[in-house]
């Protein structure tokens, strides 16, 4: 394991932590890089912004935050790969884009206290649904969007409380 699968590690509860009690679980594609949550999401956010279309090859990111203390890694680790955008490379530098170095998919942006989760790699009873805490409250970069969405989430122009909203 690299230094910066170390530092990770060091960042998120333990594997040898009985009080931590996983509620969810989410992995990559191919499955071999997986992670559990003992919490309900702090809030659930749809990003229109162009960094996210091209990561994602998507009109828009759906995202669930946690708090990192609230996340950890049971496989797989060491197939962690990170991208930092602002400096354009591959390093663990907060904040910096995760994915799997196997299969190549986008797990979570991580932040440098939270860890931004794509609802879409959980597993969730299929007949209970998504959860209603993983259902996003608002859109943000509107207006960098790619169609227009038809619901009733306010709509931010940048980010949630710290931009215009539409």
């Amino acid at each position: 394991m690299n230094s910066s699968n170390n530092q990770l590690c060091s960042s998120y509860a333990s594997l040898d932590d009985t009080t931590f009690i996983p509620i969810y679980q989410a992995a990559c594609f191919c499955g071999r890089v997986r992670y559990e949550v003992n919490a309900e999401p702090v809030d659930a956010k749809l990003c229109h912004c162009r960094a996210c279309q091209a990561l994602h090859g998507a009109p828009m990111q759906w995202a669930a935050i946690f708090h990192k203390h609230q996340v950890r890694f049971t496989a797989g680790t060491e197939l962690l790969r990170f991208y930092h955008s602002d400096r354009d490379i591959k390093e663990r530098r907060l904040p910096c884009k995760v994915s799997c170095d196997q299969c190549g998919t986008p797990i979570a942006d991580e932040g440098r206290r939270m860890w931004l989760a794509f609802p879409s790699l959980f597993d969730f009873d299929q007949h209970a649904g998504i959860p209603e805490s993983f259902k996003p409250t608002c859109h943000i970069f509107y207006g960098q969007r790619v169609f227009d969405s038809a619901d009733d989430l306010p709509k931010w122009l940048g980010h949630k409380n710290g931009s215009a909203r539409l």
